[in-house]
Protein backbone atom coordinates (compact mmCIF):
# COMPACT_ATOMS: atom_id res chain seq x y z
CA UNK A 1 0.00 0.00 0.00
CA UNK A 2 1.37 3.42 -0.87
CA UNK A 3 2.27 5.56 2.11
CA UNK A 4 -0.30 8.18 3.08
CA UNK A 5 1.46 11.53 3.49
CA UNK A 6 -1.01 13.89 5.12
CA UNK A 7 -4.05 12.64 7.04
CA UNK A 8 -5.91 15.84 6.13
CA UNK A 9 -5.27 15.20 2.44
CA UNK A 10 -5.63 11.44 2.13
CA UNK A 11 -5.11 11.58 -1.61
CA UNK A 12 -1.40 12.47 -1.32
CA UNK A 13 0.78 9.37 -1.46
CA UNK A 14 4.33 8.31 -2.13
CA UNK A 15 4.78 6.10 -5.20
CA UNK A 16 5.85 2.64 -4.05
CA UNK A 17 8.23 2.38 -6.99
CA UNK A 18 9.98 5.73 -7.47
CA UNK A 19 9.13 7.24 -4.05
CA UNK A 20 7.86 10.51 -5.58
CA UNK A 21 4.82 12.19 -4.07
CA UNK A 22 1.65 12.11 -6.18
CA UNK A 23 -2.08 12.65 -5.85
CA UNK A 24 -3.81 9.28 -5.55
CA UNK A 25 -7.14 9.27 -7.39
CA UNK A 26 -8.49 6.01 -5.86
CA UNK A 27 -7.51 4.06 -8.96
CA UNK A 28 -4.38 2.11 -9.66
CA UNK A 29 -1.99 0.25 -7.40
CA UNK A 30 -0.17 2.93 -5.43
CA UNK A 31 2.00 4.09 -8.32
CA UNK A 32 2.44 7.60 -9.67
CA UNK A 33 1.17 8.25 -13.23
CA UNK A 34 4.65 7.82 -14.78
CA UNK A 35 5.32 4.50 -13.02
CA UNK A 36 1.77 3.36 -13.81
CA UNK A 37 2.43 3.77 -17.55
CA UNK A 38 5.62 1.72 -17.33
CA UNK A 39 3.97 -0.89 -15.10
CA UNK A 40 1.03 -1.26 -17.50
CA UNK A 41 3.45 -2.05 -20.35
CA UNK A 42 5.18 -4.72 -18.25
CA UNK A 43 1.84 -6.12 -17.09
CA UNK A 44 0.63 -6.36 -20.70
CA UNK A 45 3.68 -8.55 -21.48
CA UNK A 46 2.82 -10.80 -18.52
CA UNK A 47 -0.83 -10.94 -19.57
CA UNK A 48 0.10 -11.85 -23.16
CA UNK A 49 2.52 -14.52 -21.92
CA UNK A 50 -0.15 -16.05 -19.66
CA UNK A 51 -2.57 -16.25 -22.58
CA UNK A 52 -0.18 -18.72 -24.22
CA UNK A 53 1.40 -20.26 -21.10
CA UNK A 54 -1.38 -20.29 -18.51
CA UNK A 55 0.28 -22.87 -16.24
CA UNK A 56 3.54 -20.94 -15.99
CA UNK A 57 5.09 -20.32 -12.59
CA UNK A 58 6.36 -16.94 -11.43
CA UNK A 59 9.92 -18.11 -12.09
CA UNK A 60 9.07 -19.24 -15.65
CA UNK A 61 7.33 -15.93 -16.39
CA UNK A 62 10.27 -14.02 -14.91
CA UNK A 63 12.85 -15.90 -16.97
CA UNK A 64 10.87 -15.79 -20.21
CA UNK A 65 10.15 -12.07 -20.05
CA UNK A 66 13.24 -10.88 -18.16
CA UNK A 67 11.01 -9.43 -15.44
CA UNK A 68 11.82 -9.81 -11.75
CA UNK A 69 9.91 -12.42 -9.75
CA UNK A 70 9.20 -9.61 -7.30
CA UNK A 71 7.16 -7.91 -10.04
CA UNK A 72 5.16 -11.10 -10.65
CA UNK A 73 4.51 -11.46 -6.92
CA UNK A 74 3.48 -7.82 -6.76
CA UNK A 75 0.88 -8.50 -9.48
CA UNK A 76 -0.38 -11.37 -7.31
CA UNK A 77 -0.49 -9.10 -4.26
CA UNK A 78 -2.33 -6.47 -6.32
CA UNK A 79 -4.86 -9.08 -7.44
CA UNK A 80 -3.99 -8.55 -11.09
CA UNK A 81 -3.11 -12.21 -11.62
CA UNK A 82 -4.27 -15.25 -9.66
CA UNK A 83 -2.77 -18.58 -8.72
CA UNK A 84 -4.85 -21.54 -9.94
CA UNK A 85 -7.02 -23.39 -7.40
CA UNK A 86 -5.17 -26.72 -7.56
CA UNK A 87 -1.68 -25.26 -7.46
CA UNK A 88 0.56 -26.73 -4.74
CA UNK A 89 2.08 -23.27 -4.12
CA UNK A 90 0.23 -20.17 -2.93
CA UNK A 91 1.19 -16.81 -1.50
CA UNK A 92 0.65 -16.11 2.18
CA UNK A 93 -1.63 -13.69 3.99
CA UNK A 94 0.60 -10.91 5.31
CA UNK A 95 -1.17 -11.06 8.66
CA UNK A 96 -1.79 -14.74 9.57
CA UNK A 97 0.25 -16.49 6.84
CA UNK A 98 -2.70 -18.55 5.54
CA UNK A 99 -2.56 -19.64 1.88
CA UNK A 100 -4.25 -17.20 -0.51
CA UNK A 101 -4.43 -17.14 -4.31
CA UNK A 102 -3.96 -13.37 -4.69
CA UNK A 103 -4.07 -10.18 -2.63
CA UNK A 104 -2.36 -9.33 0.63
CA UNK A 105 -4.79 -10.57 3.27
CA UNK A 106 -7.15 -13.51 3.71
CA UNK A 107 -10.87 -12.78 4.14
CA UNK A 108 -10.77 -13.68 7.85
CA UNK A 109 -8.03 -11.14 8.58
CA UNK A 110 -9.91 -8.50 6.59
CA UNK A 111 -12.96 -9.00 8.83
CA UNK A 112 -10.75 -8.41 11.87
CA UNK A 113 -9.08 -5.45 10.19
CA UNK A 114 -12.44 -3.89 9.29
CA UNK A 115 -13.04 -3.38 12.99
CA UNK A 116 -9.85 -1.32 13.03
CA UNK A 117 -10.99 0.46 9.87
CA UNK A 118 -14.13 1.58 11.63
CA UNK A 119 -11.91 3.13 14.30
CA UNK A 120 -10.00 4.91 11.52
CA UNK A 121 -6.63 3.42 12.44
CA UNK A 122 -5.87 1.56 9.17
CA UNK A 123 -6.89 1.66 5.51
CA UNK A 124 -7.17 -1.26 3.06
CA UNK A 125 -7.64 -1.03 -0.70
CA UNK A 126 -10.00 -3.60 -2.24
CA UNK A 127 -7.28 -5.15 -4.39
CA UNK A 128 -5.41 -6.16 -1.23
CA UNK A 129 -8.07 -8.68 -0.17
CA UNK A 130 -7.24 -12.14 -1.52
CA UNK A 131 -9.18 -15.32 -1.90
CA UNK A 132 -8.37 -18.59 -0.20
CA UNK A 133 -8.09 -21.69 -2.42
CA UNK A 134 -11.36 -23.64 -2.60
CA UNK A 135 -11.06 -26.86 -4.54
CA UNK A 136 -9.25 -28.38 -7.49
CA UNK A 137 -10.11 -26.50 -10.63
CA UNK A 138 -8.00 -26.17 -13.73
CA UNK A 139 -4.32 -25.40 -13.15
CA UNK A 140 -4.44 -22.22 -15.18
CA UNK A 141 -2.99 -18.90 -14.05
CA UNK A 142 -5.01 -16.03 -15.41
CA UNK A 143 -5.36 -12.29 -15.16
CA UNK A 144 -8.13 -10.62 -13.25
CA UNK A 145 -9.51 -9.24 -16.53
CA UNK A 146 -9.61 -12.75 -18.04
CA UNK A 147 -11.62 -14.01 -15.07
CA UNK A 148 -14.18 -11.21 -15.56
CA UNK A 149 -14.44 -12.09 -19.29
CA UNK A 150 -15.20 -15.75 -18.46
CA UNK A 151 -18.00 -14.75 -16.06
CA UNK A 152 -19.70 -12.70 -18.80
CA UNK A 153 -19.94 -15.70 -21.12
Amino acid sequence: MADIIDKNRKNLRICRKCRRMFEYMNIGYGLCPECTKLDNKIFQKVKDYLMDHNTATARQISMALDISEHTIYQYLRDGRIEIPENSPIFIKCENCHADIRYGRYCPECVVKMKKELNKGTIAIDLYEVGERPKSNDSAVMHTYEGKKDKKKR
